[in-house]
């Protein structure tokens, strides 16, 4: 079994910013050892989360924002942030509900996503950040 780590670094505006990773991941698939197992995309922080979805302006720019507002509310009182004086208790929680990572099967050299289907970063952190993603490919 081969392992091979590859990270890809990214400037984010936070506030439920949605970046399409999709391009700079499928550059690493090709640079990557592995042609048959798994890629594990991992966000390090925990203030960001990783998904697939179709990567389009009406969810990206509204619709999955507009969801986590009613799941976590921004102005909502946060015991974070009575704890350390901050203001972004919300991102930490909207972070947790989504996850930091996800597994794709790699399959002959190729993700096995759909045609619409895009791997994608939200920040939800309160304030622009430099996000490391860390990918791991495993197989032969």
């Amino acid at each position: 079994m081969n392992v091979d780590t590859q990270t890809i670094e990214v400037k984010t505006n936070g506030n439920s910013e949605v970046i399409n990773l999709s391009p700079a991941i499928d550059a690493c698939v090709q640079k990557s050892s592995v042609d048959d197992g798994t890629l594990t995309v991992f966000v390090v922080g925990s203030t960001a989360g990783i998904t697939t979805t179709e990567f389009e302006p009406g969810l990206a720019n509204h619709d999955l924002a507009a969801l986590f507002e009613r799941i976590a509310p921004e102005y909502d009182t946060y015991q974070h942030e009575e704890t350390w004086k901050d203001d972004n208790g919300h991102s930490h929680v909207r972070a947790t509900l989504l996850g930091p990572g996800i597994t794709v099967p790699l399959v002959d050299g190729r993700l096995t996503l759909g045609t619409w289907q895009q791997i994608i970063l939200i920040d939800f952190d309160t304030r622009p950040r430099d996000r490391k993603i860390v990918l791991q490919f495993m197989g032969e």
